[in-house]
């Protein structure tokens, strides 16, 4: 898509110091937090969530001196140049338009917005403005997935016609009755969580194809019987409902007459704990990932044939971790460049509406054109 040129001027904010709003206290807002603090040429000076000992104590011990409870108190300082938003995913989309319309870069946690009509308002919002605005699509930044990228780049696997994407957990709601299972709040379940993520890379690795149509079905079984929760959650909000999935599959058809099988799972009785798991099939080689309860070696096998003989081919890769800070860090990079073109978030707004089509397709039993 060509986007027409933008209307607003860069601003002339210094570009080697860029002053930050943080807004989100659980594990999303933190990671961000950590990220700025720990990287040159940021200063975090303020940071908003509504928990008040939690808001007290990363305000201490993260030296932020500016504290709010309300995100908009936060969003209207007009000494900021970005704000982070870490928060459920409801509060995305009003966050971002504000924060846009106000002057300032966003980076948002994934999924861009509970829908595509209101993530399209986001990415409208950023290009009217001239604002960089990125998502938290971590997880394409690991290590092994970059790697895999470089050899699709420099080996012929011959057409890549099908892949395989997966996150898959055995008991891994994130909060039964918590914002994570109210519709409302979080646009779905494990689709819109968990595989936004494998749809993100797998999107990526093969060069950003489009997706023309879906096919979906989505189950709850198991969360509607109170089941399958995460030990560890510390999830609050909500409505102590469970309305989304737990499970969903989907069959994915692309404008280059390829197709991707797409699976998420909170919660299913099988051997998985917390895999994810990508495999592309070419006519000519292959490539697997997979990556059993964040892994970080030997995750990686490559397939091709020597001298008619199938081979496989283990690459030496080690994922340190850290990706959100290496996203972060591309976003500031970005902000520093001045060159905001094709910034604007469009990448994420196709994936979001592609889970559009994935909800609508599983509710209808049929499939579904991408809008």
């Amino acid at each position: 898509m060509t986007l027409p040129a933008p209307t607003v001027p860069a601003p002339t904010t210094a570009p080697t110091e860029l002053r930050v709003g943080v807004i989100g206290l659980g594990f999303a807002g933190t990671t961000h937090l950590d990220a700025y603090t720990a990287l040159p040429g940021v200063t975090v000076v303020a940071l908003a969530g509504q928990e008040e000992s939690r808001l007290a104590e990363l305000g201490r011990t993260r030296g932020v001196p500016n504290l709010y409870h309300d995100w908009q108190d936060l969003v209207a300082r007009d000494d900021l140049d970005i704000v982070s938003i870490g928060v459920p995913n409801h509060l995305h989309h009003p966050i971002a338009l504000a924060a846009l319309a106000s002057g300032k870069h966003v980076f948002c946690e994934k999924p861009l917005a509970t829908t595509g009509a209101l993530a399209a308002e986001m990415t409208d919002a950023a290009l009217t403005n001239n604002r960089v605005l990125e998502i938290a699509f971590n997880h394409r930044r690991r290590g092994d997935v970059r790697l895999l990228k470089d050899y699709l780049a420099s080996t012929e696997l011959g057409r890549i016609y099908h892949a395989r994407a997966s996150w898959r957990r055995r008991s891994g709601i994130p909060g039964i009755g918590s914002w994570f299972t109210n519709r409302a709040m979080s646009g779905g379940g494990p689709m819109i969580d968990l595989g936004s993520h494998v749809l993100d890379i797998v999107l990526y690795l093969l060069g950003e194809p489009r997706v023309l149509s879906v096919s979906a079905v989505d189950y709850g079984e198991v969360g509607r019987l109170g089941r399958g929760g995460a030990s560890n959650s510390q999830t609050t909000g909500g409505t102590q409902t469970f309305e989304v999935e737990d499970f969903a599959f989907a069959l994915l058809r692309l404008d280059n007459g390829a197709s991707i099988q797409l699976e998420a799972s909170w919660a299913d009785y099988t051997a998985h704990d917390n895999d994810i798991s990508v495999d592309l099939l070419g006519s000519m080689g292959g490539a697997s990932l997979f990556v059993r309860d964040h892994a970080t070696d030997d995750t990686l096998r490559l397939h091709s044939e020597v001298h008619g003989a199938s081979a496989i081919t283990v690459p030496r890769v080690h994922v340190p971790g850290g990706e959100h800070r290496l996203v972060i860090e591309e976003f500031l990079a970005t902000i520093r460049s001045g060159q905001w073109a094709n910034s604007y978030g469009e990448y994420a707004l196709h994936r979001s509406r592609v889970l559009d089509a994935v909800y609508e397709s599983a509710r209808i039993n049929k499939e579904v054109n991408v809008a």
